[in-house]
């Protein structure tokens, strides 16, 4: 008898993340919506709506680098806005690989956030070979050395007492983010709209 496997795809993305408190709370982006990444992906508005809804933020796990076995924390809450996929999670520091990723978040050595999911819904143009999705099943998310989208990274951590302006650093990134240029793929053919 087959066994039947789950594939699951992930989607790295660089975390537009603030900076993370003394008890390892950070907030950010794992996704952001109409940006071809590198994989000629585009997740559109409103993909990740009915997983939400149907597993909310407890239903979806923090892992390390992807691996199952390497639960770091839990997703505090998970939703939609106009840039992406927002999320705010814990990192649990009474874990062993949770105090490590954190200490290499902290050193800037780990800025980046991946998602694990199933495309329920999506169509690649055959001109354009870009693959938009419009629903997502989403399974985790992971902290991760290498993301998918290179210009959004980790601003930086906090460290204890320090005031680094979180709200504001959080809107900064978000304006960037809507205003940066729509890449364009090779061949200089333009997204369908």
């Amino acid at each position: 008898m087959r066994s039947a496997t789950l594939r699951l795809e992930r989607k790295a993305r660089g975390s537009a993340l603030g900076p993370l408190a003394e008890d390892g709370t950070f907030e950010g982006y794992a996704a952001l919506f109409n940006r071809i990444d590198l994989g000629r992906d585009l997740i559109l508005p409103g993909a990740f709506s009915r997983s939400l809804a149907a597993r909310g933020a407890g239903g979806v796990r923090m892992l390390f680098q992807h691996d199952p076995a390497e639960p770091i924390g839990v997703w505090l809450a998970l939703r939609e806005d106009a840039v992406g996929l927002f999320v705010r999670g814990r990192i649990a520091p009474e874990v062993t690989r949770a105090r490590e990723v954190l200490a290499l978040l902290r050193a800037g050595a780990l800025d980046g956030l991946s998602i694990g999911f199933r495309a329920v819904e999506g169509a690649t143009d055959p001109r354009s070979r870009i693959r938009r999705l419009s629903r997502i099943d989403l399974w985790e998310i992971s902290v991760v050395t290498f993301p998918m989208q290179p210009e959004a990274r980790i601003a930086e951590v906090k460290e204890s007492g320090g005031p680094f302006g979180l709200a504001g650093r959080l809107r900064r990134c978000a304006r960037r983010l809507r205003t940066a240029p729509v890449p364009r793929p090779p061949g200089g053919v333009p997204v369908p709209g």
